[in-house]
């Protein structure tokens, strides 16, 4: 199966500013090149420099507009709101925002101290509050919008080698449809992707080894690997106007996983 180039064409997206946080690479470089193909206004931020420009590189090389990125640590949400107001000032206000950046690092209940559990939560449920708080105003001068907040299905599962990570993801859902009335008043739609095990370069040099390759296969209906550009497409769905009618919807893109 073809990677991004066989994703279907969205005439809705062609023009429209969007802004993804952890864009530089893994799932986050697959959608900012997906969107990128659509004719997107791309904007998107990243702490890994070197990634980041060579996707931007890599997608002029292409004849695709260069994305808008910058360098930000997350973790730190007035560099991250003023990334996005920066950004939204020469592109225009975003009609679609996509919470994607994320860590599944993994640690044991007893490794976790305050500190820790609090640095895990600055990656990976902060930031798509407050990247939400700072779009919807923009969305509600245009009079719609769509947010795609970046699940997991690993918690579902009772994976346990992240418990951090757990929480974090596990309230993805509640954000999700805690602000599905809300937003959904001004025709924002807010909806969550949920991915299974995606065959990342990172995923692959720290996750993958034979017991990983059997586990996929005991596990996943179909006999194909998740890849980013299998999350772009669903991410490019709820984006569009073809999903003018979704929200406060959990979407899980994970090959069938039982």
């Amino acid at each position: 199966m073809n990677p991004a180039s066989a994703l279907s064409t969205y005439p809705s997206l062609k023009g429209r500013p969007v802004f993804i946080t952890g864009g530089g690479s893994g799932i986050g470089a697959a959608m900012v090149s997906a969107f990128a193909e659509q004719g997107a206004r791309v904007a998107f931020v990243d702490i890994a420099e070197g990634a980041s420009d060579a996707l931007a590189r890599q997608l002029a090389e292409a004849g695709h507009a260069a994305p808008w990125w910058r360098v930000c640590d997350v973790r730190d949400v007035a560099a991250l709101q003023s990334c996005i107001a920066e950004a939204a000032a020469e592109l225009g206000d975003f009609a679609v925002l996509v919470n994607n950046v994320a860590s599944d690092d993994r640690h044991t209940l007893e490794s976790v101290t305050p500190a820790y559990y609090e640095e895990r939560m600055a990656i990976n449920e902060r930031p798509a509050f407050f990247a939400i708080q700072s779009v919807v105003p923009g969305m509600r001068r245009l009079g719609f919008g769509s947010i795609v907040n970046l699940g997991s299905t690993g918690w579902q599962g009772k994976g346990g080698a992240y418990p951090c990570y757990a929480i974090a993801k596990s309230s993805v859902n509640g954000l999700t449809r805690g602000l599905a009335r809300p937003l959904g008043e001004d025709r924002i739609r807010i909806n969550t992707v949920s991915p299974g095990w995606v065959m990342t370069e990172r995923q692959i040099k720290l996750w993958l080894d034979a017991e990983g390759e059997r586990e996929i296969k005991r596990n996943q209906c179909l006999p194909d690997k998740l890849q980013p550009h299998d999350i772009a497409r669903m991410v490019l769905f709820l984006a569009s106007d073809d999903a003018a009618m979704c929200t406060a919807q959990e979407f899980k893109v994970d090959a069938g996983w039982v």
